[in-house]
């Protein structure tokens, strides 16, 4: 029973990025839109790499003395970000359009992000089921936002609302993934090194995602009071989010 409720908890925290996609169906300005959308996804990427990622990141790796644990994340962010330069600059030979190319970018990072997101949800929910649901309902809230940051791109890019509904689709259907690799292959093997290196992977992953492509390409529509704004409701959503759950 225990294993289900895991599941169905991972499931649901993994889904709810499909919310973000119902952004589209917004009717207004496209450039505010587009505007805000990448700003508010800015926002709230570069919010939890810094509140959550990162100090989640340097609890986990608490046996190693301060010197050294420090060391670690901070090898492990410079990954993140060469990482996510590297992918950033192979997109780019394949796709001119730089929006496109922002919303696949971003679909291979909420990837990358989800699957041991979705293997933490998982094993947490397997030892205390409250503590679990605590966990999925702070993910969802997150991943509405991520959702945004690729179908906003995508959509007005390509214009394809399908192919962009089937890219969020398994953006958010990664975390099933990481609780099916969890069950299947790693429960026995996962450990805090692990779980504190790729949580600062991921942290300069999304933070180099979130200045380097969503807030810059933002900016390129010259709507700098939208993106301001944007960005701000994205950074205190999510502080208001911690702060509550």
């Amino acid at each position: 029973m225990k294993i289900l409720s895991s599941f169905i908890l991972t499931s649901l925290a993994g889904l709810s990025t499909i919310l973000g996609y119902f952004i589209i169906f917004f009717k207004g300005n496209k450039k505010k839109i587009i505007t805000f959308s990448l700003a508010f996804a800015s926002g709230v990427m570069l919010t939890i790499s810094l509140i959550d990622l990162i100090p989640s990141s340097f609890s986990y790796l608490s046996k190693y003395n301060f010197i050294f644990r420090i060391l670690l994340m901070i090898f492990f962010f410079l990954l993140g970000i060469l990482l996510s330069s590297y992918i950033s600059s192979k997109v780019s030979k394949e796709n001119t359009n730089s929006l496109k190319k922002v919303g696949i970018i971003s679909m291979l990072a909420i990837i990358i992000h989800n699957i041991p997101e979705g293997i933490i949800t998982f094993m947490v929910s397997g030892v205390n089921l409250e503590l679990g649901f605590k966990l999925a309902i702070a993910i969802s809230l997150h991943n509405i936002p991520e959702g945004i940051s690729i179908a906003v791109p995508l959509y007005y890019a390509t214009g394809k609302k399908f192919k962009t509904f089937l890219v969020v689709l398994i953006s958010g259907f990664s975390e099933i993934l990481g609780a099916i690799i969890c069950y299947l292959f790693f429960q026995n093997f996962i450990n805090n090194f692990l779980i504190g290196s790729v949580f600062s992977l991921i942290a300069g992953i999304m933070i180099n995602i979130s200045l380097n492509e969503l807030l810059k390409e933002a900016f390129k529509y010259k709507e700098k009071r939208i993106c301001y704004i944007g960005f701000l409701i994205g950074v205190l959503v999510m502080l208001i989010s911690h702060i509550i759950l």
